[in-house]
């Protein structure tokens, strides 16, 4: 059959069904055409319907798309596209749900888990960039693109813990802070230090006490001289008490004072 008998035949084929149709033509034709909002739909079956006709076009887009030789600015479109129906796809699923579907959404998103579905991206699913943009087939390449993933691959690297090992040396612990003798010095000046401010202390407590003691108080404090022997706990004397920072007595001291006490109780019987 010629072209035009075969475009005449088309034609009086939709006048014919058109004519069967009658009136509800148009909102037949209507109901064969995707929706503009996913919120328009009104039926689960409908908008799996939707929804897998989505994923056609998507597969179809990304096919297409691995050709280089398509030019720069066909690539960029046809990105936008794919990227589109992705968004366009999300929002089916949603509706989906809110039909009493599977939850299609957090399907998916396990599902690109599972593949590593990282910031930098899979290669089965196409590097993804800001914003949730992913780029796919031949725009990966285009002028840009493929930098600035290179930039960005080294931040979002993880380091595993053989990595971090790696590089730790003695410093990290330091084993070799005194190498350099540095510290060594900082340290004697500053124990020269402490030890001249306990020293001056100590003189000043002891004359403070001195100046306190009460002739006959049986509970005074008795200071011994740098040769006096070495006392019970290894205190020697007033000096090293001062080092401990409490004034302990000694065991000669403390029988000192109690026969002191006792002196002063048998005095006051007898009196």
């Amino acid at each position: 059959m010629a072209r035009p008998e075969e475009k005449a035949q088309a034609m009086l084929n939709k006048w014919v069904k058109m004519k069967g149709q009658g009136e509800n033509y148009a909102q037949i034709q209507a109901s064969k055409r995707r929706p503009y909002l996913a919120s328009l739909c009104e039926h689960l079956h409908d908008a799996e319907t939707w929804r897998r006709q989505i994923i056609h076009e998507i597969s179809t887009n990304i096919s297409k798309i691995q050709n280089p030789g398509l030019g720069e600015h066909a690539i960029r479109d046809m990105n936008d596209m794919i990227n589109k129906s992705l968004r366009e796809k999300w929002h089916w699923n949603r509706r989906i749900k809110e039909l009493g579907g599977r939850d299609f959404n957090r399907v998916e998103r396990l599902e690109q888990l599972a593949e590593g579905d990282d910031q930098a991206g899979n290669a089965s699913i196409g590097l993804k960039g800001s914003g949730g943009y992913r780029y796919f087939g031949a725009a990966k390449e285009l002028p840009g693109v493929k930098e600035m993933f290179a930039r960005n691959a080294a931040k979002i690297t993880k380091r595993k813990r053989g990595d971090v090992y790696k590089y730790i040396t003695p410093d990290y612990y330091g084993l070799r802070d005194e190498d350099d003798g540095i510290l060594l010095e900082m340290e004697e000046a500053a124990s020269i230090k402490k030890r001249r401010a306990l020293d001056i202390a100590r003189a000043d407590f002891q004359a403070q006490q001195n100046d306190e003691v009460v002739d006959g108080d049986p509970y005074k404090f008795y200071y011994e001289s740098d040769d006096e022997p070495e006392g019970m706990g290894g205190i020697m004397g007033a000096a090293d008490a001062v080092a401990a920072h409490v004034a302990i007595p000694t065991e000669d001291i403390v029988a000192r004072t109690i026969l002191e006490r006792k002196k002063k109780e048998l005095l006051a019987s007898l009196l």
